[in-house]
Formats: C-alpha cells, sequence, structure tokens
C-alpha cells in the first residue's frame, strides 16, 4: 500500500477513534492537572481589592480563648465591621447549636440563679442591624436535616429547563431558628472538590426540596447588586449561564463556576478577628468592601487543595468567587467548546500528517515539539485571555499517538525502500556510495528522470575468436570474471553505477543515482587505470589461459533518462537515452581509430584535470545526424601533439595534399596506426575530391 494511502488511514481512524473517546469518555482529571500547571505558569494577577477576609487565626484563637467563641464575641465583630461600613458580611460558618457559653444556656443547664444574658438573642438582635449573610452547609450523602434553611428574599427562575442539572442535596445543616430568622439571607459554603480533591468549581447554585439555594459568595454578589430576581438560562446541554439582571455568569452545565484563582493563599487583605474585635485596625481596609470571616488556623479543619497550594483556606475560596464575579474574568466553555474540541483534534491529526509525509524523523521531531508548545500556548491564550476553557490533553495523546504511528510506518516504508535501494543497487555501487543512499534516501530515487551524466562503455577486442579459442565454457567464464572482477573494483571505487554486463562489455556512468562531483573526471580517470590495470593483468591472463586482452572504452557525458524501468518483478534501475547510444558508438569507434579510449566532446568540456589527450576526428555516428567532435585519452598528464594537430586543421580545410605529407612524416617517426589511417584517407580524398569538405567522417 502506498504511504499517502496508509497516512489516510490511519490519519482518519485515529481522529474518529479521540473523537468517540472526547464525546462519550472523560479525561477531565488529567485535564485539570494540565491546567493547575498553566496556573503555576500565569502565577499570581491582581485582586479587584474589593474582598476583605477577618481570619480566625492563631493570634485571636490565643487572645479569645479556643473555638468556638461566645456570641456576643461574635456580635461584637459584627458590630466593629458594619461601624467601619462595610458592604457585606459572610459569615463562612453556621450556628448548629445554641450558644454553650451564654449565661442563660448556663442558668439553665445548672439551675443557677444568675442574670440570664442570652447570647444567641443578642447576636440575633446584632444580625438584624448588620448587613451579614449566614453559612449553612447542604449533605449530599444522607437526609439528615437540622435546624432552619433561610428564606432567600430572591427569585429563581429557570429558562428552557428541559432536564435537571443543577446538584441535588439530601440534607443540609442550618442555622439555630433565632439566628437564621434575624439574618438578612444566607448562602450554602459547600465546596465540591473534583474526584482529585482539588476545588476548582463551587457551584453558585443547588437544590434541595425543589427550591434553588445560592451559595454564600453568590448571595453576597446578589445582594450587593441590588438583584432579587436570578434566571438559570438552559441549553440542550444543561446550564449555560446564570442571570442576574444583565450580567451573565458562565458555569459549566451543573451550574457550577470554574474558579480564576488570583494566587496562592493570603492574596487577599487578611485583617485578624482579634484586631476586628479591640476595633484596633484601619478602617479604610473594610469600607465599602465585601468581608468575608472565616479561619486560616489548621485546627479549625477549613483548608483546601487548590491549583496553588494543597493548604488553602476555605475562605479565601470564597473571597475568590466574589473576585470573579465582580470582574467577570470568570472561566468557562464555550458554547462552541464541542465544535472547537473536535476541530483542534482534525487540525493537530492534519499537521502531525503533513509533517511526517514530507520531513525526516529529526525534523518531524523538531515540528511536532514547536507544535505541542503552540497547542499548549493556544489554550493557555484562550483560558486566561479569552476565559475559553477547551480540551487540553485528548489533542496531545492524538498528536503522539499519531507522530508514533506515523514514525512506524515510516520506518517500516523506509526498511522497505532501504531494502529496494539495496536490492537495485548492491552490485551496481561502491559501499561508500550506497552508504550514501541509505543515509540520503529519497521517494525519487528509482523513479525515472532526466539528469546529466557520464556514460561509459568497454569491450573485450575480439572476443568471439577468444571464445573458440578457449573452447571450454568454464574458461570462458572464468576469464571473464578474472577480468571483470577488477575493473567493475575500479569503476565502483571512482563512484561509479555498474549498468549490466553485456556479454564480455560493461556498462557503467557516474553521477547517478546520487550527485557525483566532477563526474566525467571520475569517468576518464576509472578509464586509464583500467588500460594501466590491463597491461598488468595480461601476464597472468596469458600464464593462465595463454591470451592477451584489449578493450576499447568509449565515453559521452549529457542528458539521459535514469530511474527503475521494466515490467512488474523485473525491473532494474539503468540509463537509457541518445547520449547513451552514443557513448556505446564511441566504444565502437576505437577500433577505427586504433585507439583505447574514446570521449566526446561534451565529456572533454566536463574534465577539470590534467590528461593527455589528442583530437581525433569530427564524425557522424550511426543512428545520429549530429556532428560530434571526439577525442582521445592516453593517460595522465600533458603532451604535445602540434605537428599533427596541424595536419588534421589541413585536412579539415580540405587542404589534403599538404595534410598527407605532415601525416607521411609524423608516422615514419611514430608508426602510430591513426597516422597511416589518417594518411590512406587523405590519399583517397585526393583521387576522389569531395564537394563542400566539412571535416566529418560519417558512420551511418
Amino acid at each position: 500500500m502506498k504511504k499517502s494511502l496508509l497516512y489516510l488511514l490511519f490519519f482518519i481512524m485515529t481522529f474518529i477513534f479521540f473523537v468517540f473517546i472526547y464525546l462519550f469518555s472523560s479525561a477531565d482529571v488529567f485535564d485539570n492537572k494540565l491546567r493547575d500547571e498553566m496556573f503555576l505558569l500565569r502565577g499570581e494577577i491582581n485582586t479587584t481589592n474589593s474582598v476583605a477576609i477577618v481570619d480566625i487565626d492563631e493570634k485571636s484563637l490565643k487572645v479569645l480563648g479556643q473555638w468556638p467563641w461566645s456570641r456576643d464575641k461574635i456580635a461584637k465583630i459584627l458590630v466593629n465591621l458594619t461601624q467601619a461600613k462595610a458592604l457585606i458580611i459572610g459569615l463562612d460558618m453556621f450556628f448548629a447549636e445554641v450558644d454553650t457559653k451564654s449565661p442563660a444556656y448556663l442558668s439553665k443547664k445548672y439551675n443557677l440563679n444568675i442574670k440570664k444574658n442570652n447570647y444567641d438573642k443578642y447576636l440575633s438582635h446584632i444580625l438584624e442591624n448588620t448587613p451579614t449573610i449566614l453559612g449553612f452547609y447542604f449533605n449530599f450523602e444522607n437526609n439528615i436535616t437540622k435546624n432552619i434553611l433561610p428564606n432567600i428574599p430572591a427569585i429563581f427562575i429557570q429558562k428552557n429547563l428541559k432536564e435537571e442539572y443543577l446538584f441535588q442535596a439530601k440534607g443540609y445543616i442550618g442555622n439555630i431558628p433565632i439566628l437564621q430568622n434575624s439574618a438578612y439571607s444566607g448562602g450554602f459554603v459547600n465546596m465540591i472538590p473534583d474526584v482529585d480533591g482539588v476545588v476548582r468549581h463551587v457551584p453558585l447554585v443547588l437544590k434541595y426540596d425543589d427550591l434553588i439555594y445560592p451559595s454564600l459568595a453568590f448571595e453576597m454578589f446578589r445582594i450587593a447588586s441590588g438583584e432579587n430576581k436570578i434566571i438559570i438560562n438552559y441549553s440542550d446541554a444543561g446550564v449555560d449561564n446564570i442571570q442576574i439582571g444583565n450580567y451573565k455568569i458562565k458555569t459549566d452545565r451543573f451550574g457550577r463556576l470554574f474558579i480564576n484563582y488570583r494566587g496562592d493563599k493570603k492574596k487577599f487583605k487578611y485583617i485578624s478577628a482579634i484586631d476586628i474585635y479591640n476595633n484596633d485596625f484601619n478602617k479604610s481596609l473594610i469600607k465599602d468592601k465585601f468581608v468575608l470571616i472565616g479561619t486560616s488556623a489548621g485546627g479549625l479543619f477549613d483548608l483546601r487543595v487548590t491549583p496553588f497550594n494543597t493548604v488553602f483556606p476555605g475562605v479565601e475560596v470564597h473571597a475568590n468567587i466574589i473576585d470573579n464575579l465582580i470582574k467577570g474574568d470568570f472561566l468557562y466553555h464555550p458554547d462552541i467548546a464541542e465544535i472547537i474540541d473536535i476541530l483542534s483534534l482534525f487540525i493537530i491529526a492534519s499537521l502531525v500528517f503533513l509533517i511526517f509525509y514530507y520531513f525526516n524523523a529529526i525534523i518531524s521531531l523538531l515540528f511536532l515539539i514547536l507544535l505541542s508548545i503552540f497547542y499548549f500556548g493556544f489554550v493557555y491564550y484562550l483560558m486566561f485571555y479569552e476565559g475559553y476553557i477547551i480540551n487540553i490533553l485528548l489533542p496531545l495523546v492524538e498528536m503522539v499517538i499519531l507522530a508514533i504511528i506515523f514514525g512506524t510506518i515510516n520506518y517500516l516504508l523506509e526498511a522497505k525502500k532501504a531494502e529496494a535501494l539495496k536490492y537495485a543497487f548492491s552490485k551496481k555501487v561502491s559501499p561508500k556510495v550506497m552508504e550514501e543512499l541509505l543515509e540520503n534516501k529519497a521517494d525519487t530515487i528509482l523513479t525515472p528522470k532526466n539528469k546529466e551524466v557520464t556514460i561509459f562503455f568497454s569491450d573485450i577486442r575480439g572476443f568471439t575468436s577468444i571464445s573458440e579459442k578457449l573452447s571450454d565454457p568454464k574458461k570462458v567464464i572464468e576469464l571473464l570474471n578474472f577480468y571483470m572482477i577488477p575493473m567493475v573494483d575500479n569503476i565502483t571505487f571512482h563512484k561509479g553505477t555498474v549498468d549490466k554486463f553485456i556479454g564480455d562489455a560493461i556498462m557503467a556512468y557516474w553521477n547517478a543515482p546520487v550527485d557525483i562531483k566532477n563526474h566525467a573526471d571520475e569517468a576518464v580517470s576509472s578509464a586509464i587505470e583500467q588500460i594501466e590495470m590491463l597491461e598488468k593483468l595480461n601476464l597472468k591472463i596469458n600464464k593462465l589461459f595463454g591470451i592477451t586482452l584489449k578493450i576499447g572504452i568509449g565515453i559521452n557525458s549529457g542528458i539521459a533518462t535514469i530511474g527503475e524501468m521494466g515490467s512488474r518483478g523485473r525491473a532494474d534501475y539503468t540509463v537509457i537515452g541518445d547520449n547513451v547510444n552514443l557513448a556505446s558508438r564511441l566504444e565502437g569507434l576505437n577500433k577505427i581509430y586504433y585507439s583505447s579510449i574514446l570521449i566526446s566532446e561534451f565529456t572533454y568540456n566536463l574534465l577539470t584535470k590534467e590528461y593527455i589527450i589528442r583530437d581525433i576526428d569530427l564524425v557522424r555516428v550511426k543512428g545520429k545526424n549530429k556532428v560530434v567532435k571526439i577525442y582521445e585519452v592516453l593517460g595522465f598528464g600533458s603532451e604535445n601533439f602540434e605537428e599533427y594537430h596541424i595536419a588534421l586543421e589541413l585536412y579539415r580545410s580540405a587542404n589534403f595534399k599538404r595534410s598527407k605529407e605532415i601525416f607521411e612524416k609524423i608516422y615514419k617517426q611514430t608508426n602510430d596506426p591513426l597516422y597511416k589511417m589518417y594518411l590512406k584517407r587523405c590519399e583517397y580524398l585526393i583521387q576522389n575530391p569531395p564537394k563542400n569538405f566539412d571535416g566529418v567522417w560519417s558512420f551511418i
């Protein structure tokens, strides 16, 4: 199966799988942990400076005695706060029993004839004359009830209600009637932590016995806002928002507010309860403020776990809620949260698909890290700058899973491709080139394409007669192997690719499948060395087989079509084209020009090293109409063929008589068969003068 189809198949399967998980399971625990880390990363932010906390701390307990204090002390604190013009006072506590420290209680209990001061009655009087809201507690595990619940002076309307999503309480612990009936209102102090024990969400309202009750913080905010009608707006998914007047508070489907914590504990202004009691405090810290009375003392066990701290005063959680409601920067799942989350899964999957499809493992890993950072940053931005809570974990897990899947696919395909490359080139190239192929393999290596290459053909002269002389086929094969092994080794040493063996001929090429710098030089150098090697090799061949080998080599450079070609199961990586044919023709022309190595002008023009080269002829080879200048390579170094080149130029300018004289002279001096050939050619042309002679000799 093609890589693209495999990628697409796993892309679709993984995306559908994660959408299914998103819709039908919950990963909130892990998501919440990641959001906790985001809070820590963000750090502390400023409060509205609208909330103050009166702290029943260790200092206060030391002076006023152990908790619970007598109600007259609570009353005195409320009086001093009211005189300091507190906007509203909320008690993060409830009075479920009569005051056992009250003289009236003690007198009745012990039958004492003393003045019966009733601290509960005194506190009830203070409650009637101070802006105080009492706390109470709902029970979700049993239906035990105690005392009374407040009469909330507000109307609660559930709009578009189709299915109830508010938490349902089973029982409650309220304040004793004398106190609750005297207070203006009340609010529950329950904090329902998440399954890991961290308080992140708090219900603003919940139900008991078909009536709706507000939380302490929410009721304080409602009273301060002056509104007495609360609308709980529902959508198909549950509670969408809670509306006070025109102000909408976005919640989750259960009517819970996700708390945007301002920071670690003590972020709000704490004033010791004993200082309020002694009326020894800065009144400006209380004036027009929401005041919460609670405790930070460890022994009173009102400590919670938050993203910032595992020991966080419960009263400060209420403070954070009020501050959120005042500023309006609460966090919530937007109406299109599901669309955003599913779209995020799709975009993440698509990006991982593209990254692994187009890039190698290292670059893919870098992109994956950047993508993770970008997505985390995107979620961070939405959360703290737009207030949107979206899924964090699933897209990141999807990213990792797809990376593993696509990485595995790439590995398997690369291994398969490496095997294909090994199969295609193991006997064609040197180990060094093979190593480069495997390290830098590309999907297009085996794909046919046009590229400049240098093509090499070599052939043993008179091999038919040699075969007849040896007669034994085993001897023939042994001779060929004895000759070809060192020749092929030399070709691969020079980074050439052996294409095929055509009987006694070798075809090779340079600059494919990998780029070879100065490929023409490598080919020509290999050809020279092969001729030199053959001289030494012939000593052994003559001794073993009683013959001497001669070879001719043709080399041409140019554009050719390279790639894997053939039928299914029988394909081979090769080169084809006119330039391949020309190299083959040049190899054959060695017989005509009594040479060992012939190269075309195209190869000659690419050479950068110094060789002994002489211009041979202008030819029109069989199958080609184009004229090609050919050269003979005699070895490394340099040599002057001045007289020969003069004679050759005279010949090409049709001055056959003068050319003949020089060829005659240099032939006598060198006995070079090439000069004899030109001598005879001049004699023929003198006797048969050509018309419009252009110096080209045709072999068509």
